[in-house]
């Protein structure tokens, strides 16, 4: 169970990082090419990063089969929450301590992987695993 659990956090570990990708490239792109407000460049390249992990995660870290209606409308919610979580980061460590946005964001993208783990394990992705493993 525990090299599992730690497999998945590999796992979503490197997700991540992918999605980090896409989430730095689309908020640079917005941002710094387009001169898009900050936190909207911020959401934009963030909600790209969450459709992208979603699938990724489904498929490849939690091999999961439930329907993808309320699954999906469960990791939006939790991503949603997640995005509130990154942006408060990014505005206190950007506005409020000054540093620079981009060091913000990876802070921000760090602080909000312990939340979007967490939630997904126990809540997005568990209900289904059970009865997965039910299943054999």
């Amino acid at each position: 169970m525990a090299d599992k659990r730690l497999l998945s956090i590999v796992k979503f570990g490197i997700t991540g990082m992918s999605g980090m990708v896409i989430d730095f490239s689309l908020t640079w792109l917005f941002k710094d090419v387009l001169h898009v407000n900050k936190f909207l460049a911020n959401a934009i390249g963030f909600s790209a990063a969450v459709m992208s992990n979603y699938f990724i995660n489904r498929i490849w870290t939690f091999q999961n089969k439930a329907k993808i209606s309320k699954q999906l409308a469960a990791f939006i919610t939790v991503s949603i929450i997640g995005l509130l979580l990154n942006s408060m980061v990014v505005y206190v460590f950007n506005n409020l301590l000054l540093l620079n946005f981009y060091l913000s964001k990876i802070i921000a993208v760090g602080l909000v992987f312990l939340w979007n783990f967490s939630a997904n394990y126990f809540y997005v992705f568990k209900s289904t695993k059970e009865q997965n493993t039910a299943d054999l």
